[in-house]
């Protein structure tokens, strides 16, 4: 029966087998094509992007390309058809030799989804070899005794192609002894045999020349030819023979080479050279010959290389046995390759990625590679592993490929960089492995915001600092990398008095360095809550806040202020009365002064700094309080000038200066009539006055120097004799001690007698001081009880008025306050004994109303100093012996030392009694208060 395909062309056929393969390859779940051998470099073999679903752009976009392991690229992808194509010209008798069919296996990966397909194409023989003899001449032996039927072994043809284009059948040229018989092989070979048909007369023939063709099936036909020689023999009438037609024998793959695997024994009754045998191979192939070696006198088969089983697992040979006689038998040897684990266990890396974000989910793919080992069963089976305590994991895909997955969350700031070792094992005995190492880089994200050491922090800057100037630094710090840890620093907006705080401090946004934009005054700013925020250059941004407290820190940089007296506008000049009939401590005015600092800063006190007539008014040191030293005198001027300087606590303490003026009058008509004696006497009979004042004191002084040396010498005497009675035995027990002054006396003299002089270029405002002696230490007689007011020169030399005398008081013997007298609310009794100043809000702030209503009436003019009723209450709460050590610090920067006198509108308490102290001076004129 025909053939029905061959009457197909090339063209259906393949176009057919394509169809075929392609409709098989989707029921199986694999893509399969198949493709004529030898086609050009190019050629179509399937639509590869339709078979993945995919258009033909992707197949660049989505990285789709051929992956294959340890063979030559055989197919290519065309990117712009999607198809696939030859790499170049496709030998299938190469690839597959004598197999029935020849399929080629690869596998396209899709590098965007990590994905595995497998392909399969059939190549499909075509006639493209010629039926090939190994030799072109073959000579034949035969006895000529050969009967009639013999037959004769004739080389055989090999054809490399296969099916119908295999070798099909043999032909003999004709002749009239010989015919051609044909027999199949068990591996479907077809021997050629030379069958005698008439007997032999070598004296007729001795050398039979026969053409012997092979044919094979194609289309068209080929064929080749051997030229065969027979050569008729005498007569050997035994052919050797084999005990068994096929030998078969296993061998190890790693036994030595030399090894004797099998000794062949062919027997042959005959003797003499007809019995004599010699062993060869038949037909062996090239690889047969370069890895065994088969002695031809005794038989044995040997190895000549080293074997492999991957290699190949089994070689089939025919050995012959041939005598002198030309009678020859053979038979079939198999030769076995068994498996040893002698392959270590491979890794092929296909696709990695180095870096992964630490967000990304579990089950991230990081790395697909596949594994192989050359071995064969159990020592070709592998396992694949990793350590346990990494947070990855494999799992196996589609023939021997694993992937390398993410098993749990990562943390960049826990470990940034992993090392990931796979162990690959085989299940050998002993077992293979080998180890492979993937670098892993963690992706930073921006999952941690910037981090202050500190909650808050708080400093402190003085004031009038320079501009410009460092105030505070603060760091965060953020465990992120990269532009995610860049740390910026940056003020939280917010307002102060009106004005943005960016106004008052800046900050460096690279080092958090916070900058004074300005000068600081304490008067104005006293403390500043700044909000620093640190935010990192992450996608979002992270951020994190602090509190900073800055604190001002006062300076003395404000002088004190005077209330008042106040510096008139007019141009006029302010006038305090003081009348002639004012005793020893008359309150004449009060000048009241603050200062805008704080605390020590704040803390005033007040002196003299110059008068017109020394000794004549005193200041108190914390009050202010102008009062009369002395009772006034007729002799004293009308026009009194002071300079009250008020300084503060400072460092360096700052001052200011209030000038006052102070008529001498009992009544306001006495000041204007005396007006116009106001102007300074230009007489020169007054220049002269200080040359004599100056001569006078020179004289005084050299008269009380000497009396000292004259009282020194006789009180030396008298202590001289004084040692000679007592030597003597004389008795002085009945004088009084006081009759005797010594040099403790001497010393108590010195002191009462100690003088200032004060001189001006203005004769008439010179004056000459003796101050009043202090008894405190001084031993005296009582007859020396009494005390004089110390002499004062007026201002006109020619005065005949007498000084009166005013006896001093003794001194105070009590110079703690009272609690009455003690800084304070009224009711409060909580201060201590040594008059310290009671830290008390409340207090401190209503003394602080108090002051500041006293000298806002003192600015105006509408009310005079004194102590009478209807005052504040100032004068029960605050003694005239008031120290520094009780000065408040107002929280208003605004001090006022305490004061026994207040600020009242009631002008005739000016002449009111003297202070409370303990001057012990109780003198009182009836006629004076009323006034």
């Amino acid at each position: 029966m025909a053939d029905p395909l061959r009457g197909w062309g090339s063209r259906e056929l393949l176009l057919l087998f394509l169809f075929l393969g392609t409709q098989r390859g989707a029921r199986a779940g694999q893509i399969r094509y198949s493709v004529r051998e030898e086609l050009d470099k190019g050629s179509f073999v399937g639509n590869i992007a339709k078979d993945l679903g995919l258009e033909p752009q992707e197949l660049a976009e989505r990285g789709v390309r051929i992956v294959s392991r340890g063979r030559t690229q055989l197919f290519a992808l065309n990117p712009g058809s999607g198809s696939l194509v030859t790499a170049g010209r496709i030998d299938r008798e190469e690839l597959c030799a004598q197999s029935a069919r020849c399929l080629v296996s690869f596998n396209i990966l899709v590098e965007n989804k990590m994905k595995i397909y497998g392909v399969e194409v059939e190549i499909i023989d075509i006639n493209d070899n010629f039926p090939r003899f190994r030799d072109e001449e073959v000579k034949v032996k035969v006895n000529e005794n050969a009967a009639t039927g013999t037959r004769l072994v004739l080389p055989f043809a090999r054809d490399a192609d296969v099916g119908e284009n295999s070798l099909q059948s043999y032909q003999l040229s004709s002749n009239t002894h010989f015919s051609l018989d044909e027999k199949s092989g068990s591996d479907g070979q077809k021997y050629p045999e030379l069958v005698l048909e008439q007997p032999l007369d070598r004296e007729k023939v001795a050398v039979h020349d026969l053409l012997l063709t092979a044919l094979d099936g194609g289309d068209p036909i080929l064929s080749s030819t051997t030229h065969i020689r027979v050569m008729v023999l005498d007569a050997n009438d035994n052919a050797p023979q084999f005990p068994r037609s096929e030998y078969r024998v296993s061998v190890p793959e790693n036994i030595p080479v030399g090894t004797r695997l099998l000794t062949l024994t062919a027997m042959d009754p005959d003797e003499g050279i007809n019995g004599k045998l010699t062993y060869s191979f038949r037909n062996e192939e090239d690889k047969i010959s370069q890895t065994f070696q088969l002695d031809s006198n005794l038989g044995e088969i040997s190895t000549v290389q080293s074997l492999d089983y991957e290699e190949s697992r089994f070689y089939l040979m025919e050995v012959v046995a041939q005598d002198g006689g030309a009678l020859l038998a053979s038979a079939k040897v198999v030769i076995t390759v068994q498996d040893v684990n002698d392959n270590v266990p491979e890794m092929i890396l296909t696709s990695l990625a180095s870096s992964v974000s630490e967000d990304c989910l579990p089950g991230t793919v990081i790395a697909l590679f596949s594994v192989h080992d050359g071995d064969s069963g159990e020592n070709g089976e592998v396992a694949c592993s990793i350590s346990r305590n990494l947070p990855f994991k494999l799992e196996k895909s589609v023939d021997n490929y694993y992937h390398l997955l993410t098993a749990r969350t990562l943390d960049r700031e826990e470990i940034s960089d992993y090392n990931i070792t796979i162990t690959v094992i085989d299940r050998g005995n002993p077992p293979l492995s080998t180890e492979n190492h993937i670098s892993l880089k963690v992706a930073d994200i921006n999952d941690n915001p910037p981090i202050f050491p500190h909650t808050s922090y708080s400093t402190y800057i003085p004031e009038n600092n320079p501009r410009g100037i460092s105030i505070f630094s603060v760091t965060a710090h953020d465990p992120d990398s990269g532009n995610n840890a860049q740390v910026t620093y940056s003020l939280a907006k917010d307002t102060l008095q009106g004005m943005p705080l960016s106004s008052y401090v800046s900050i460096n946004s690279d080092t958090g360095v916070l900058y004074a934009l300005g000068s600081f005054d304490y008067e104005q700013v006293r403390d500043l809550q700044l909000w620093v925020t640190a935010s990192d250059s992450g996608d979002p941004p992270l951020s994190s806040n602090v509190s900073l407290s800055l604190f001002v820190l006062d300076q003395n940089d404000n002088t004190p202020e005077i209330l008042y007296p106040a510096i008139p506008t007019d141009g006029s000049t302010g006038v305090e009365l003081a009348p002639r009939s004012a005793e020893l401590g008359y309150l004449v005015t009060k000048v009241v002064a603050v200062d805008r600092d704080s605390g020590q800063n704040a803390w005033l006190s007040y002196r003299l700094l110059k008068a017109s007539e020394p000794g004549l008014f005193a200041v108190g040191l914390h009050t202010g309080e102008v009062r009369t030293a002395r009772a006034l005198l007729d002799r004293d001027a009308l026009k009194q000038s002071l300079v009250v300087v008020v300084q503060d606590h400072g460092q360096p303490p700052l001052s200011a200066t209030a000038t006052l003026t102070v008529a001498v009058a009992d009544s306001i008509p006495d000041v204007l009539a005396d007006l116009s004696s106001f102007e300074p006497s230009a007489d020169p009979d007054h220049s002269s006055l200080t040359l004599y004042l100056v001569v006078a004191v020179a004289a005084v002084s050299c008269l009380f120097l000497a009396f000292v040396i004259v009282l020194l010498a006789l009180r030396l005497r008298r202590w001289h004799k004084s040692r000679l009675l007592q030597a003597s035995g004389g008795g002085l027990t009945g004088v009084p001690a006081s009759h005797f002054v010594g040099v403790d006396g001497v010393r108590a003299f010195l002191q009462t007698y100690s003088h200032e002089v004060s001189l001006t270029a203005d004769s008439r405002k010179s004056h000459l001081i003796f101050p009043q002696p202090n008894y405190a230490d001084t031993l005296i007689s009582q007859e020396s009880c009494g005390k004089s007011e110390p002499l004062l020169i007026p201002e006109k030399i020619n005065a005949t008025e007498e000084p009166e005398v005013v006896p001093q008081a003794p001194p105070n013997t009590d110079w703690r306050f009272s609690q009455a007298q003690r800084p304070g609310t009224s009711g409060s009794q909580n201060g201590d004994e040594t008059g310290t100043w009671p830290n008390n809000q409340f207090d401190t702030e209503m003394l602080q109303a108090m002051i500041l209503a006293s000298a806002s009436e003192a600015a105006d003019g509408s009310s005079t100093l004194g102590g009478g009723a209807g005052t504040m209450g100032l004068s029960a709460r605050y003694g005239p012996q008031f120290t520094l050590q009780h000065v408040p610090d107002y929280r208003q920067n605004v001090y006022i030392p305490g004061s026994n006198a207040t600020l009242t509108n009631a002008a005739g308490k000016r002449d009111g009694k003297a202070p409370a102290g303990g001057n012990g001076n109780k003198k009182k004129s009836g006629k004076k208060e009323k006034k």
